[in-house]
């Protein structure tokens, strides 16, 4: 059997704004956030109050399910603010930087001899959350065991990053953070990178390495998943993003919790796109205007990227998972007989007939127009082209709709997870919200069935 992946179905989206191989290590932030919402299903429970001190890996919240999953400060500081929502739902923590107090753990050999102790570690030090679990896509839990553990490095979305690049100068940090990672399964730890450049990745030791090529989605780890140790209903997959590999590797060799975040400023609404390192929850106004955000007309700031990203305001602050932030136009304009050939062509389109394929050699300009309205959901087979898992979007779509949940398992939902309908969003005619519509079938499985 090969150890390749190759996909064929999906789409690559060029567009410009492609942030420059430039890394800057920015100025330490004022403030950093830390955004409850950011961890899907989870019931955020306050540790701290308004005013309170906190030292660099201080629990800010934890799981109201699992106590023992805390969510830590980046830095030391004060509590600045609580923000809270409709029912007084905790939309972030504000924390003003302060100082350099941080807590330090033992993590000598002896303290980090077993799986046990391990899990422990990560969990006091609030490294827990960087372990994501498939199905769901939710923060592991510490009682399972995974049949394998996933990190793909190989990114394909819209203005995605590069991580060859941006983990150049953390070798050492990764290949620490693989061999924490290796004593948490029995199975395999995969390594998926570029097929047409590997980088450093294809060097790094006791991991599965897994050469990957084909369009987006071909990045998303539940395509990857798919193919290398499929889910089913009682099974889970530990995910780690690369960065977060780094930070788990340098918390077991110095006893401190460090939540470095590099991201990429990108989109054509930024003249000078970049990469930036900080830290987890870092504002974000001061990296726009090092990367010269366009202030002559309204633009949006997503965090994330342009097909499955969060919409954020200009001072909001980085999402805990987050290594793109994307600046594009807001489509606030009509574009009359924008379905005619030739009217328009910057707008890329996956459909031949628009003769877009002949303007965007260079890239195309993009804003959030939707260029249409919601209609009715057809079969056009328009899903499935661009959708390469052994699935039935639209059929699965159904079902989540009217929340069949014995179709629904049947139709592959422990399998995916929002985001990878984010391609589906983009070419489906009918315009429906789909990956709304998965969250939303997610959640009634986690209630239902667990």
């Amino acid at each position: 059997m090969s150890n390749d992946i190759r996909i064929r179905r999906g789409a690559q989206l060029k567009l410009r704004g492609q942030a420059e191989k430039i890394l800057n290590v920015a100025e330490p932030s004022k403030t950093y956030a830390l955004q409850p919402d950011d961890f899907f299903a989870t019931t955020p429970k306050l540790a701290v109050r308004e005013g309170d001190q906190v030292a660099q890996g201080t629990p800010i919240f934890f799981d109201k399910k699992d106590p023992r999953i805390q969510f830590v400060s980046p830095v030391s500081g004060v509590v600045q603010a609580v923000v809270r929502g409709a029912k007084r739902k905790i939309l972030k923590v504000v924390i003003a930087a302060e100082g350099s107090r941080q807590q330090k753990h033992n993590v000598s050999a002896e303290n980090r001899s077993s799986r046990e102790q391990i899990i422990d570690l990560l969990l006091t030090s609030g490294c827990w959350p960087f372990i994501k679990q498939r199905p769901y896509d939710v923060v592991a839990n510490p009682d399972d065991k995974p049949q394998a553990i996933l990190v793909s490095t190989y990114a394909t979305a819209p203005l995605d990053v590069d991580f060859e690049f941006l983990l150049k100068n953390n070798k050492a940090e990764f290949q620490a953070g693989v061999d924490v990672l290796t004593k948490l399964t029995d199975g395999s730890v995969f390594l998926t990178y570029d097929n047409s450049f590997g980088g450093f990745f294809t060097e790094v030791q006791n991991v599965k390495p897994i050469s990957v090529k084909g369009p987006h989605p071909a990045g998303d780890p539940s395509v990857q998943i798919q193919k290398l140790c499929p889910i089913n209903s009682g099974d889970r997959v530990w995910v780690v993003r690369p960065e977060d590999v780094v930070n788990i590797g340098r918390f077991f060799e110095t006893g401190i919790y460090d939540g470095q975040r590099t991201v990429a400023i990108a989109g054509n609404a930024v003249a000078a796109p970049q990469y930036f390192q900080t830290k987890i929850g870092a504002e974000i106004a001061p990296l726009l205007d090092i990367a010269q955000m366009d202030t002559s007309r309204p633009v949006r700031v997503i965090n994330g990227n342009v097909l499955t990203g969060t919409a954020i305001a200009s001072d909001g602050h980085i999402g805990f998972y987050n290594n793109l932030v994307s600046v594009i136009p807001e489509g606030n304009h009509y574009r009359m007989f924008g379905w005619l050939p030739f009217v328009g062509n910057h707008i890329p389109s996956l459909s031949n007939t628009s003769l877009s394929w002949l303007f965007g050699k260079k890239g195309y300009e993009v804003d959030t127009n939707l260029n249409g309205e919601e209609r009715a959901l057809v079969v056009t087979g328009e899903m499935e082209k661009v959708f390469p898992m052994d699935i039935y979007p639209m059929q699965l779509l159904k079902a989540c709709m009217v929340e069949d949940i014995e179709k629904m398992e049947a139709l592959g939902i422990y399998e995916v997870v929002s985001e990878d309908f984010g391609l589906i969003d983009y070419a489906n005619t009918s315009k429906i919200e789909a990956q709304e519509i998965i969250r939303k079938g997610i959640e009634l499985m986690i209630k239902e069935v667990g």
